[in-house]
């Protein structure tokens, strides 16, 4: 769908200056509580232990909107979990039945994926072998990825809480920086993010995340910027991931190996 991510402009959320060494001082306490509560997203989701989501990646180009969504559940502990990702008509491709992903450490599987690939096959991929790290290749930010990146929050404040599905939410804004994120996060999310440095010139990524009472994101908002900087063929893509009925159980079950898609694909 995409294969680079480039450049945002970099985005300058310091807050206004005080008076006073003491208003100075409690600021920056509060902009460094904040910074450690965004870091400490995916230690909280893994505290969940799981949950139901829903994705939404908003593309606009030429003046042309176009929104991908899904829906599933995600294992944070077991950092798998499964969606069903909807085209929308006014892509090629979207009158066909919706697209089914499954994601385990380090590897995608995509059922009705088209590109040639048969409709009772699944396709394998090493997600650490996309230019984008599978940010936003393949129609869904995986869940847990995105709070993984906000582990290289760089600039971030407490806006005024605000209402989201009808529960009180705190609300962060901030920017977020990839090369950081790459080296704090752990594991095959380390990876991943390290992946996705063959993309972006620049890694500043904006974004919007939402914590319920209890500390856990309800949404996260990821601000993309891809292909050309300034010419007519850059995409902005805008990655929502939503989070909710937290310890749902998620059980995934991965395709045998005879029902994944040998042949080249397109």
């Amino acid at each position: 769908m995409v294969g680079r991510i480039a450049s945002l402009a970099a985005l300058l959320l310091a807050v206004s200056g005080c008076t006073g060494t003491g208003a100075a001082a409690e600021e920056d306490a509060g902009a460094r509580q904040a910074r450690e509560t965004v870091r400490q997203l995916p230690e909280a989701l893994a505290g969940a232990g799981s949950s139901l989501v829903a994705t939404a990646m908003e593309m606009t180009s030429g003046g042309t909107r176009v929104t991908v969504r899904g829906e599933g559940g995600y294992d944070f502990v077991a950092r798998s979990g499964e969606l069903r990702v909807t085209l929308p008509l006014e892509m090629p491709a979207g009158r066909v039945p919706p697209v089914t992903e499954v994601f385990t450490p380090g590897a995608l599987y995509m059922k009705n994926r088209g590109a040639g690939v048969p409709a009772d096959k699944w396709v394998r991929l090493d997600v650490t072998t996309l230019t984008d790290g599978n940010l936003v290749a393949n129609g869904a930010t995986e869940p847990l990825l995105a709070a993984e990146l906000l582990r290289g929050v760089v600039s971030v404040r407490e806006l005024p809480g605000t209402e989201l599905h009808g529960e009180w939410v705190r609300h962060f804004r901030g920017v977020t920086d990839l090369v950081v994120a790459a080296r704090e996060a752990s594991g095959p999310a380390g990876e991943q993010l390290a992946a996705a440095l063959a993309g972006p010139a620049d890694p500043a990524v904006p974004f919007d995340a939402y914590l319920g009472a209890d500390g856990l994101p309800r949404k996260i908002r990821l601000q993309f910027s891809l292909g050309s900087e300034t010419g007519p063929d850059g995409i902005d893509v805008a990655s929502t991931v939503e989070f909710s009925g937290f310890g749902t159980p998620v059980p995934v079950t991965l395709p045998v190996p005879e029902d994944i898609y040998a042949g080249a694909v397109g």
